[in-house]
């Protein structure tokens, strides 16, 4: 396709709209999502489980470590203890003369402890219980990290396949799919779905994962520890997951508010920036201002109470797990003082109660991360799912006078086009084509004219077999469409329309678009029949002049002349304009018309025109109205039957008259 315009274009220019940032709102479908997402990793299950398990293997190494260090202290204080007992006694004698003495209570604590009288710290054993911890920390981070670089390359390598998926279902939907959802949505599907879906995978499960081995681990360890200390410290977890869970609730919902206000704050900034010339004309930037701070407003109590309540969830975690740490530290210590319990197991217990509330404020967050991205998933999966184009005929036919050519080469083509009974309605239950029959021979040019909803655009839809037709049948050069692959039909079209694309990037490569492996001669030649190398060359870098996005650094009229030399580079078999001089002035009109008619030459050409006096030279003009050719005949001959064509004609001369007076 060399242009773009109306309902043909595939794919709008345009802003992306609001939605583009928007997250995911909860998965419909949770199971069927989460089954597609296993099936899709499971050629990764092997590598998959592998990761499991260093997940598994890093939380009990670093689970472990409080313990072992709680055993370097108790080999601090058992040493710190036993250097002050009078030497040459056993630990029980010592307890026998402490409570003699009537120090019953040290005996007691004692009693919990494994010294040597009048010996110190054992620092050799003492270094030993370090470096065994420092081994365990490290290598729990190895097998994190492994974990991590595990699940990258898991999460990477199905999103490679999915993009590709989705790239190559892009190229197989029919226009119909593009016309009736939002570009936005389409492009928010194909990129920021499958980059969240990316993120929760790699991340979030992940996270998740250690997040819930994390709390059996250490759960596991504080009953080892002690029980009681253990079943003390379950009063507050309801509580702080009760916090968390309510919080996030509450901030959820707010957090909608806030990306919903974004997206409308967006698209107001959007449509004023876009029609700033018209706001200003019409003296509406006041009026705009205020309405941006309308919104702005809206949007910034959103946003402070969603982050306020999401910031709450962290202090009040921590401050339950303040009053656990004051409750542990006291009946800790007391359990110290009687000998039920080493100090060292206190220590270890302590860390393990600050570790415990942490994994559960990871799963809440990785709990609204994984419903974001099953949601996404769920986006992803409906766009795959979407109906296609009907398939391809198994070995398509060569039309008569068409050699058999590479796919990628334009398929020579005599230029014979005929349309037979065709019908055809977007909407099922809304007529638009009946009966539809044209015929249009080898080199002729074909006008089609009419009121706006006649059909016009709509006809070269059908003829470009963007829209597969209701009823009737459309022969190229004698073969049925349908016995053609559409990609050797569109090959023997070349289009320029009304609504120019241009691609960010050189202007050379603009032209040379329209044909693969063009020469810079080729190139400029055909710049130089569309009138375009002269206004090129006054450019600071001429041909190698990048357009930005939206080609706004050149007029108008010269993006319409950059898709007309994109055409004669082509130098297609069939010819389609719609309207295409309708951005130029009345100069260059003429100098196009000439290189149209060039053009044109030894061509089947299907000129879409408003302005009826630009196609008084056609062959045959068609004259449509209500998707049905009410006349057809030359000019003259149209003129003098002085019917619809006529009246059309005159108007338009009537109308440029009064304007002129």
């Amino acid at each position: 396709m060399i242009g773009g315009g109306g309902r043909v274009r595939a794919m709008g220019r345009g802003p992306m709209g609001p939605g583009m940032g928007m997250p995911a709102e909860r998965s419909k479908d949770l199971r069927g999502t989460v089954r597609k997402l296993l099936a899709r990793l499971r050629p990764e299950r092997l590598k998959l489980m592998t990761a499991i398990g260093l997940g598994v293997v890093s939380v009990g190494l670093l689970v472990t470590g409080p313990k072992i260090l709680g055993t370097a202290t108790n080999v601090l204080f058992d040493g710190i203890v036993g250097k002050r007992l009078p030497a040459g006694m056993t630990q029980a004698q010592a307890e026998a003369l402490l409570r003699a003495h009537g120090q019953g209570q040290l005996a007691d604590m004692l009693s919990g402890m494994t010294v040597t009288p009048g010996i110190g710290v054992d620092m050799a054993q003492f270094g030993r219980v370090l470096g065994l911890a420092a081994l365990v920390y490290l290598l729990g981070a190895v097998f994190t990290w492994g974990q991590g670089y595990l699940m990258a390359g898991i999460t990477q390598r199905a999103m490679y396949g999915l993009r590709r998926e989705v790239e190559e279902k892009l190229a197989r939907l029919p226009l119909r799919y593009f016309d009736s959802h939002p570009h936005g949505d389409i492009l928010s599907r194909v990129t920021n779905d499958i980059d969240n879906l990316s993120t929760t995978l790699q991340q979030g499960f992940s996270q998740l994962l250690t997040s819930v081995l994390t709390i059996f681990g250490v759960l596991g360890m504080m009953f080892w520890i002690s029980p009681l200390l253990a079943a003390v410290s379950l009063v507050t977890i309801p509580l702080a997951v009760g916090i968390t869970f309510v919080i996030a609730r509450r901030s959820q919902t707010q957090f909608a508010h806030q990306w919903d206000r974004t997206g409308t704050l967006n698209g107001l900034v959007e449509e004023t920036h876009t029609g700033h010339a018209l706001v200003q004309v019409f003296g509406r930037r006041k009026p705009m201002v205020e309405e941006f701070g309308r919104q702005n407003k809206r949007l910034y109590d959103a946003s402070f109470r969603a982050q306020f309540l999401s910031g709450v969830i962290q202090p009040s975690v921590q401050f339950l797990g303040n009053l656990n740490y004051v409750v542990i530290a006291v009946l800790g210590g007391w359990r110290v003082a009687t000998g039920a319990i080493s100090l060292g197991d206190v220590q270890a217990f302590i860390q393990y109660s600050r570790q415990f509330t942490m994994p559960i404020t990871q799963i809440a967050a990785q709990m609204t991360m994984l419903q974001s991205g099953l949601a996404s998933a769920e986006r992803v999966f409906e766009f795959l799912a979407a109906l296609e184009e009907a398939a391809e005929p198994g070995a398509a036919a060569v039309p008569a006078g068409m050699a058999a050519v590479a796919p990628a080469a334009p398929a020579p083509v005599a230029g014979r086009v005929q349309l037979e009974h065709v019908s055809f309605r977007y909407d099922p239950d809304t007529p638009l084509i009946e009966d539809f029959s044209l015929t249009a021979e080898p080199g002729q040019t074909v006008a089609i004219v009419g009121p706006t909803g006649a059909g016009k655009t709509t006809v070269v839809n059908l003829l470009m077999r963007f829209y597969e037709i209701d009823a009737g049948r459309i022969l190229l050069d004698g073969t049925d469409y349908r016995d053609l692959t559409r990609d050797r039909v569109r090959g023997c079209f070349g289009m320029v329309l009304q609504d120019t694309w241009l691609f960010a990037g050189p202007i050379r490569d603009n032209i040379a678009y329209g044909k693969e492996g063009a020469t810079d001669e080729e190139i400029v030649a055909a710049a130089r029949a569309a009138y375009v190398d002269h206004f090129v060359r006054t450019l600071p870098d001429g041909y190698r002049t990048l357009l930005d996005e939206d080609a706004s650094n050149i007029s108008a009229g010269q993006r319409q002349l950059l898709t007309i030399a994109r055409a004669f580079l082509a130098n297609p078999g069939i010819l389609i304009l719609d309207e295409a001089t309708s951005n130029v002035d009345t100069r260059t009109e003429v100098l196009i018309q000439e290189a149209m008619a060039r053009l044109r030459r030894g061509r089947t050409s299907f000129v879409i025109a408003h302005r009826l006096s630009t196609i008084r030279n056609a062959d045959t003009i068609v004259v449509m109205d209500g998707g049905r050719i009410v006349e057809q005949g030359s000019h003259r001959d149209l003129l003098r039957r002085h019917g619809f064509y006529y009246a059309l004609y005159n108007s338009q001369f009537t109308e440029a008259m009064a304007e002129a007076s």
